[in-house]
């Protein structure tokens, strides 16, 4: 019998630690619940990091001193971008394109350059600062491919990759499902951050199909996480912008990939905030390769924020010689935005930061009430955008308030782009086609004077 007793012991000792392990891991997403218990107010984020490019970026992250770091997506550029030519037998770009700019790569040639990045000096001491949460998902290139979607087909692959750069537990669910969403929750009872990772590529149907972008089991996943326990704060983590839809005012000319290119899922992804009644939520992004601030007043019964931090070491200013820095600049305020926040938090009139950049969040728990200040930083660490927020805002009806809300500023962030009048919507196009009009007409003008001083010329030549 004694015998019997002791293994009885030893069983009763040995699924303790088993379960003991499981409550460790989270379930496959978390550390250990004693840090997730501790209370976050700092926390940093990024997207669109190169793996060949200088990264000075990481040393401001570090000064910063995050208690969470989210990746959000192009966290290595994995797709291969062909140079572009107009003319020859290969056109990769221009009217007459007849092969794709970007082409996927192996699974070898991607799990190196994830290894370039995890083994950056920099990244590296904020990987190993243990109080530092580092999580992420993924946008285009680092699922493979540019603009891909569901259609990929090595999505599966690639999200093994992914995990193992982010070093998810073997046993993580994340490594089970279809998609890469998961939440965390940080922060004791009262103070809770939540975090929603969410997955903008595995499922998405093509862009301008108006299809779906998270996939019926993903929105059936999201609408439980909204639903489930509140949280004082709730962070969404797109991939791409929820709230701007620049496309709807650059094109014809180019587009960018955006939730406002799938109006029907925004609009969904809106009524799921506003019939969760969840308080506290706005969205963070990247992709575009620069930094912005956006808001919406006219859904949900508060403001919903959208602060886009692009990129770590791309950037559109980097794209162009620093002399012209000032056309991008001009060009980022004359393209009319209805969502933008402007304010004198911004370094630059069109309140957008087009040199690399992270996000900041800084939470004042103590504040009476509680104080959120969210900032787009540069390489040096100093804010080049930003926004301070109370948790009050954050609360249903609270874009009805008078003390939130100027006269008018309420329409302001309520008109969609694509409401925008079309001589305003177009602005942007009719200014590109007025100035190339403009110079074509001066080289017809140069050409005909240089043909007349030609002719001139030669006739005072036969007159000697």
């Amino acid at each position: 019998m004694d015998g019997v007793k002791r293994w009885r012991w030893w069983a009763v000792f040995i699924l303790g630690a088993l379960i003991g392990s499981q409550f460790a891991c989270g379930g496959g997403n978390d550390s250990t619940k004693a840090n997730h218990e501790a209370l976050v107010s700092r926390i940093a984020f990024g997207s669109c990091a190169n793996q060949t490019a200088p990264q000075p970026i990481w040393d401001a992250i570090i000064k910063f001193d995050p208690q969470v770091f989210i990746w959000m997506g192009d966290n290595i550029y994995g797709d291969i971008k062909r140079p572009s030519k107009m003319f020859g037998k290969e056109r990769t770009t221009g009217p007459w394109k007849n092969v794709p700019r970007f082409v996927p790569t192996s699974q070898d040639e991607m799990n190196f350059k994830y290894h370039i990045i995890k083994n950056h000096p920099a990244y590296s001491r904020l990987r190993h600062n243990l109080n530092t949460k580092i999580i992420g998902t993924w946008d285009d290139h680092d699922y493979g491919l540019n603009d891909a979607g569901k259609e990929f087909p090595a999505k599966v692959s690639n999200q093994r990759l992914l995990l193992d750069f982010l070093d998810e537990p073997l046993d993580s669910p994340r490594r089970m499902q279809a998609g890469i969403y998961t939440s965390y929750t940080f922060g004791p009872v009262g103070r809770q951050i939540k975090i929603i990772l969410l997955d903008t590529r595995y499922h998405r149907d093509p862009l301008s199909s108006d299809g779906t972008i998270l996939g019926s089991t993903q929105w059936t996943w999201l609408e439980k996480e909204l639903n489930g326990p509140s949280s004082a704060i709730t962070i969404i983590v797109s991939s791409i912008q929820v709230i701007s839809n620049l496309s709807a005012t650059t094109g014809p000319l180019f587009y960018m990939e955006s939730w406002g290119r799938f109006p029907k899922e925004r609009d969904r992804l809106f009524q799921l905030i506003a019939d969760s009644k969840r308080n506290g939520v706005f969205f963070i992004s990247g992709d575009v390769h620069f930094g912005e601030i956006t808001r919406y007043d006219c859904d949900v019964g508060y403001a919903l924020y959208d602060i886009t931090s692009s990129g770590l070491t791309q950037a559109v200013e980097k794209a162009v010689p620093a002399p012209f820095h000032f056309v991008v600049r001009f060009l980022a305020w004359w393209t009319p935005s209805t969502m933008r926040v402007i304010g004198k938090n911004c370094r630059h009139r069109s309140c957008t930061y087009g040199q690399p950049n992270f996000g900041a969040i800084e939470i004042d728990w103590d504040a009476t009430p509680v104080a959120l200040k969210i900032e787009v930083r540069d390489t040096d660490g100093i804010p080049a955008i930003g926004v301070n927020i109370s948790l009050s805002e954050l609360q249903a009806q609270s874009v009805n308030s008078a003390a939130t809300l100027r006269v008018g500023e309420h329409q302001k962030h309520c008109s969609l782009e694509v409401d925008l009048p079309w001589i305003v919507r177009y602005r942007l196009t009719i200014l590109f086609y007025f100035s190339v009009a403009v110079l074509l007409f001066a080289l017809v003008g140069l050409n005909f004077a240089a043909a007349v001083v030609f002719r001139l010329f030669l006739r005072k030549c036969k007159l000697d």
